[in-house]
């Protein structure tokens, strides 16, 4: 059954209750769950609350959660950094499976450099990999490889790219992320989708435009038929409103942002059908 939910990290500067409360009160019934969201990353990462959390809020019990990227990167040209970067992840992957959580996104890391990877940002990839497989059988927690945008440093940022990548890891699934793929064109999401379907868990809806990702999808009529798309294939995971606040045209109040979210979710619901 598909949900619909939202970033935690809409409401950043907010205590969890709030959050919460917040995407209960816009009607949705998920959220995705960021351990980097403020209240829970600097409290630094307490599992309780996390588990007391998932046990007592609706909307947390079909949560997926998404592992920290912030000053991260798996395949950094720095050993340290890529060492403590890929430990972050995979006790994301832990904490999601004491919390009972099923899914978790992760991202694939890029060349340091602005230009095209090379032999050792793969070997960095594979060995990156291969800890996410590890953890993800030792845990049974689903991990869940999100496109990211197609920029020359991508490790990956191609729909054929994401394709090569679950064959070649068939324990691997995928995060679509919507915003990502439109900076190359709505017809990039239709390729993700023919391409990597059956792999799909998970999708970030946002919009694009301008080079600003994570907008509104409010009548967006690029991604209504990506969403009705996504419905007559029968996908059924999680759609996961991801709006960056700081990408709209002024700051939002709590209220405002909850109107909003109110907003975005009937439109999803209705493409969805």
């Amino acid at each position: 059954m598909v949900h619909f939910g939202v970033s935690t990290m809409f409401f950043h500067e907010y205590p969890l209750e709030e959050i919460i409360s917040a995407v209960e009160e816009a009607g949705l019934d998920s959220v995705e769950f960021w351990v980097e969201t403020p209240a829970f990353w600097l409290a630094g990462q307490p599992r309780d609350e996390l588990v007391s959390l998932k046990e007592s809020s609706p909307v947390m019990r079909h949560a997926t959660l998404h592992a920290p990227i912030l000053d991260l990167n798996p395949t950094s040209i720095n050993p340290v950094i890529a060492e403590v970067s890929v430990r972050f992840v995979c006790d994301a992957i832990r904490l999601a499976a004491s919390a009972d959580i099923p899914i978790v996104t992760v991202h694939p890391g890029r060349r340091t450099a602005k230009r095209v990877p090379s032999a050792p940002d793969y070997e960095k990839f594979e060995r990156y990999l291969r800890s996410l497989e590890e953890v993800s059988r030792e845990t049974g927690v689903v991990v869940s490889m999100e496109n990211m945008e197609n920029k020359v440093n991508s490790l990956v940022g191609k729909p054929e790219v994401m394709r090569d990548l679950l064959d070649r890891e068939p324990w691997l699934s995928f995060t679509l992320d919507i915003s990502h793929a439109m900076g190359d064109g709505p017809g990039q999401v239709e390729r993700y989708i023919e391409l990597c379907g059956e792999r799909l868990v998970n999708v970030h809806v946002g919009a694009a435009a301008g080079g600003r990702m994570h907008l509104p999808v409010g009548g967006n009529t690029a991604v209504r038929s990506i969403l009705r798309d996504l419905a007559q294939m029968g996908y059924d995971g999680n759609l996961m409103l991801e709006i960056e606040d700081l990408a709209l045209s002024c700051e939002l109040s709590y209220e405002e942002k909850i109107l909003l979210l109110a907003r975005e979710s009937e439109f999803m619901k209705t493409a969805f059908g």
